[in-house]
């Protein structure tokens, strides 16, 4: 392959994982020179759907909502987790629609939902 897309590990959670797997292989310095940076996740998977990259480190979510090839799942243990939260601010602690929108989150039907599109859940 010529190319490999990942997003910008400086500005994008998902790069910076992309940079940890390929370290915990072996095989950074090897692959540095086909690196391709997008400037978010979905900016590199753009570049691996419309063929300008063969490959790409995206994020599952993308790949089951638009299967463009084959796909390996990364172990969890070759990066640090991406960790992605919901706060209620204080501004927004008198708003009864957004009290009940994290608390949507914390129940089993939006648990099914994070999981049906390959987000783990920190229980």
């Amino acid at each position: 392959f010529q190319q490999i897309a990942i997003a910008n590990p400086e500005t994008a959670p998902y790069g910076t994982a992309a940079v940890e797997t390929m370290q915990s292989l072996g095989v950074y310095e090897a692959l540095q020179p086909k690196i391709v940076q997008g400037q978010s996740i979905a900016q590199a998977f753009q570049f691996v759907e419309s063929g300008n990259a063969e490959l790409g480190f995206v994020a599952l979510g993308q790949v089951l909502r638009k299967p463009v090839g084959s796909y390996w799942i990364v172990p969890q243990e070759l990066y640090r987790p991406i960790r992605q939260d919901a706060v209620l601010l204080k501004a927004g602690e008198a708003n009864a629609a957004a009290a009940a929108f994290l608390e949507f989150l914390r129940g089993g039907e939006a648990a099914a939902i994070i999981e049906q599109y390959g987000f783990a859940l920190d229980r």
